[in-house]
């Protein structure tokens, strides 16, 4: 009797420790199940926070500033002589002689060139000839007038032939004069036979040689010398209209010349038109620029640079924010609640790094730099630095 009841005991004790032993293993179970559904629900929230996180774009901002210099503005100009005058024949005939040749330094009245004028040295003989005869018949009629008047007083001729006799004088007297006039006339022109230098400079052409026909052109026949002046050269440069008002009488500017690479020369403004052409919207400036030592020379090519004054109303940004698309040209700045809002733009000046402004942005404006790609207006963003406002951007 008492090994079954030890046996049935052991069973039912058997019995009771699988029941627990199953209950435990199923509230591990449900445990492992809680966990897991938990810990998959928390990565979905977490990794939904880090979608939405990074679906807002990260930028950085800065903000324009005025420049602290102006711009240069660097545009071709023209060199020539200070003075230059192109010399024509006044008279015919033909070269007999010159004088100087191209490069060479003359003086105010030096000998260029002498022409051999046949013709109008006849002209002239026979000009003087009629001067002697109607000196002489003048001298005759005088003579006789005289003459008529003292027999007036003796009333042995009568008051009008006096008076035909003194018109007779009058007439030859008028005639001499203008036979002397036309002497005159010829002497001078004779005179430019001589073809002499107007003023103290350099030959910077001869279009002539000994034996050349020469016609009296009158500044329309060819020219036989040019004389220039190059002590001081003028520049001729074409400024756009903009920056005209900057561009005034005394100014300074550089000038630099292809022969001499990396040599600046100092021009000064000293004149400007005053007026915009209306077919290439520019204005002519006129500088001096010394050139005492000949080494610039007229007609040559230059660079001319025009350091600018400081335009206040121009703002600076990095060339980077720039946005061209089929808008136009744009920047995106960052408004209000953090939300992206382009603003078109207007450039002065491209100085690189960084570009002018005109129109289109304020000082205040957060501009964004470097802008991601398909960035749209209205777009939400978050700004990389702490501060709402990033600090102004490094000047080119």
């Amino acid at each position: 009797m008492s090994s079954e009841a030890t046996i049935h005991s052991s069973q039912k004790l058997s019995k009771s420790g699988l029941r627990l032993a199953g209950i435990v293993v199923t509230v591990i179970l449900v445990a492992v199940v809680v966990i897991g559904l938990i810990t998959r629900a928390t990565q979905a929230s977490s990794l939904k926070t880090w979608t939405q996180e990074q679906a807002v774009p990260t930028v950085s901002v800065v903000v324009p500033e005025p420049g602290k210099t102006g711009s240069v503005l660097d545009l071709p100009g023209q060199l020539q002589a200070y003075t230059r005058a192109p010399i024509y024949a006044q008279v015919s005939g033909y070269l007999k002689e010159w004088k100087t040749d191209i490069g060479a330094p003359v003086k105010a009245g030096q000998l260029l060139g002498e022409i051999f004028t046949p013709e109008l040295d006849q002209q002239l003989q026979q000009a003087r000839a009629d001067l002697a005869s109607t000196k002489a018949n003048a001298d005759l009629a005088g003579v006789t007038a005289k003459r008529w008047q003292a027999m007036l007083g003796s009333d042995s001729v009568a008051q009008q032939d006096v008076d035909q006799r003194t018109a007779d004088y009058t007439a030859k007297l008028a005639q001499m004069k203008a036979a002397q006039a036309n002497v005159d006339r010829l002497e001078a022109a004779k005179a430019f036979a001589r073809i002499v230098a107007p003023f103290d400079g350099v030959v910077t052409a001869r279009d002539t040689d000994v034996g050349a026909l020469i016609n009296a052109g009158g500044g329309t026949g060819p020219e036989l010398f040019v004389v220039s002046d190059i002590h001081k050269l003028r520049v001729y440069v074409q400024v756009p209209q903009r920056y005209g008002p900057s561009i005034r009488p005394g100014s300074n500017a550089v000038l630099m010349v292809p022969e001499y690479p990396g040599r600046e020369f100092h021009a000064q403004v000293a004149a400007t038109s005053n007026a915009v052409n209306t077919t290439s919207g520019t204005t002519l400036v006129q500088l001096q620029v010394d050139n005492a030592d000949s080494q610039l020379m007229p007609g040559a090519f230059a660079h001319v640079r025009f350091n600018l004054p400081v335009d206040t109303t121009a703002l600076r940004v990095p060339a980077s924010s720039l946005i061209f698309d089929n808008a136009g040209l744009r920047v995106a700045t960052v408004g209000e609640g953090d939300k992206v809002a382009f603003k078109k733009v207007n450039i002065l000046f491209d100085y690189g790094k960084t570009v002018e402004i005109g129109s289109g942005l304020s000082a205040g404006d957060r501009v964004i730099d470097s802008p991601p790609d398909g960035i749209k207006d209205g777009d939400a963003v978050k700004i990389a630095t702490d501060d709402a406002t990033a600090k102004p951007h490094e000047k080119a």
